[in-house]
């Protein structure tokens, strides 16, 4: 049977362009939750969203890149964790921050903090740790990513639709206030079943090597679950903050992680099993979590 780091797979152009404009919509219906307030707000207590953006961007690829060592799994599933390990916060942490009874505001301030951050931080952590790892840092080379056109990339699908969004609610807020609610649930569902048919074309080779990843992402999403927690319990925040940094350093953005798996590394199949396994399993465990902590109000 061919090795999963031989499978590349199949995902055409346009279904691409589609992706980065679902990503880009529910982007979009996360940014009109938001107003330059919610900026300066931060600015003047901006204690738990620093934290929050280390845990995201520092302490995540950090325990990735041990779990990949300990592990030494195959070097296309290595590369896949490290790279989802590199994006930012993933557009559900806000919901289900929500549902745990955590700080809301903050979840969608460390998200859009997050984006407009990884920017630079997504194709430096990829590059840093990827490079790190031998076998991880063979792929690297063969490919030739090029971090300016990640950085490219990230900017028009992220960046532009929040800056759009936040314009959108600081002018016409009676708008964003209809469109709010329906338009977040209806992203999400056009994304999640955008997912189900493009894995529709390679449902064979998912299943094939789903069975590969299972146990590496769940690791990896308790985690990146329990470093987000300690690291707010390190430095003393409150438990309604601790909520919204827990979750969102444990919901990544594995869309965008399909995007730079299909746009620069050819659909690389370990790398592209890992994403979609992630995108399915840290929906189920944020949704668990929040279930339970939700049980007890969270003081602020």
């Amino acid at each position: 049977m061919i090795g999963i780091d031989e499978v590349t797979l199949n995902f055409s152009a346009g279904s691409l362009t589609l992706l980065n404009a679902i990503l880009a919509v529910v982007m979009f219906s996360i940014a009109i939750d938001l107003t330059p307030g919610d900026f300066r707000r931060l600015r003047e207590a901006p204690k738990p969203l620093i934290v929050g953006l280390s845990s995201q961007f520092l302490i995540l690829p950090l325990l990735t890149f041990a779990l990949v060592w300990t592990a030494a799994p195959r070097p296309s599933i290595a590369l896949g964790l490290i790279l989802v390990a590199a994006c930012p916060g993933g557009n559900i942490s806000n919901f289900i921050t929500h549902r745990a009874g955590g700080n809301a505001a903050l979840s969608v301030s460390m998200t859009a903090m997050a984006t407009v951050a990884a920017i630079l931080m997504t194709p430096f952590n990829i590059a840093l740790w990827g490079g790190l790892y031998p076998p991880t840092r063979e792929i690297l080379r063969e490919t030739a990513i090029d971090p300016v056109q990640i950085a490219i990339t990230v900017g028009l699908m992220l960046v532009l639709p929040l800056i759009l969004g936040i314009q959108l609610n600081l002018r016409k807020p009676q708008i964003t206030a209809r469109i709010r609610a329906p338009l977040q649930w209806l992203s999400m569902a056009i994304f999640v079943a955008f997912i189900i048919l493009a894995l529709a074309a390679n449902w064979g080779f998912f299943l094939g090597f789903a069975g590969a990843v299972a146990g590496l992402v769940i690791v990896h999403n308790a985690l990146a679950l329990g470093g987000g927690w300690v690291v707010a319990t390190l430095t003393r925040l409150s438990p309604y903050n601790r909520r919204a940094i827990t979750i969102e350093t444990g919901i990544q953005n594995s869309g965008l992680g399909l995007v730079l798996i299909f746009a620069f590394f050819n659909g690389l199949g370990g790398m592209a099993v890992v994403a979609a396994f992630w995108g399915i399993w840290h929906a189920i465990s944020g949704i668990g979590l929040a279930a339970v902590m939700s049980r007890t109000e969270a003081a602020r």
